[in-house]
């Protein structure tokens, strides 16, 4: 029996960089473990060593990926009840979410089979701290939010408080997209440039049909760093831009070079 070889393609790597802005209180959990005694019901994820409050990669990734599904209306498998979950995966290398997002599908003789995935989305952190250090809340850096939740059957209340990361704080944001087929380059990024508009018209994070997690987001730029920039260190390689169009056409330009 032959072994079969598979040859690893790799023209360089487009990093996206920009700014997130929160336009209304913004709530992405943190273990309920963390809640302390007469403290707040449920606080926001913060980073361990500075205390800030910071957008997981995981999370912006995960909305990024629900928002591109639902836009190309892809079919849908349950993973999970109670509540169910679906979620798009398949065993497809040309599918334009599985190759973006990556993907683990289990096929024939239950055997699992993995889809890379060419987009990596950074932890977003705090870059406005000193406008939210004087915020009058008794909560570093956050605000916290009363809601009273009425049961419809019994019309009993629920009182809860809910940390909110407030209204005006900014978060930078860094995504890197492996680029591995020239033909399959400019769709790619005009998926994720999607995404990031329809993160706009939607909300991250929790409660965000209850008006939380509204964003916009500001000052986007491209960077493509083509293979040969890797071989060489030469600098000069490096392509720059605020439109993805150019960037692309000179990127795949270069590898035609």
């Amino acid at each position: 029996m032959s072994e079969e070889i598979m040859q690893l393609r790799f023209l360089g790597k487009i990093m996206i960089t920009g700014e997130m802005k929160v336009v209304t209180g913004m709530h992405i959990g943190a273990s309920k473990e963390t809640v302390k005694i007469g403290g707040i019901d449920s606080p926001v994820v913060r980073d361990p060593l500075t205390n800030l409050p910071y957008i997981p990669g995981s999370s912006l990734k995960g909305k990024l990926r629900s928002l591109s599904e639902k836009a190309l209306e892809k079919d849908l498998s349950i993973v999970s009840r109670n509540p169910d979950i679906a979620i798009h995966v398949c065993d497809k290398k040309d599918c334009e979410i599985c190759r973006l997002f990556g993907s683990s599908k289990k096929v024939e003789n239950n055997e699992q089979k993995h889809i890379p995935s060419r987009l990596i989305v950074r932890d977003m952190h705090l870059s406005n701290k000193e406008e939210l250090e004087n915020i009058e809340t008794d909560l570093p850096y956050t605000e916290w939010k009363f809601e009273n939740s009425i049961d419809r059957i019994t019309s009993a209340a629920n009182p809860r408080q809910i940390e909110r990361v407030p209204a005006g704080a900014k978060f930078k944001f860094e995504l890197v997209y492996d680029a591995e087929d020239k033909n399959e380059l400019l769709e790619d990024i005009k998926r994720i440039e999607m995404a990031l508009k329809l993160l706009q018209q939607d909300a991250i994070g929790g409660h965000g049909s209850r008006g939380y997690g509204k964003v916009e987001i500001e000052k986007i730029t491209y960077e493509g760093y083509p293979r040969r920039y890797y071989l060489s260190g030469d600098e000069s390689l490096i392509l720059k831009g605020e439109s993805f169009e150019n960037l692309v056409s000179a990127f795949v330009g270069e590898q035609n070079a």
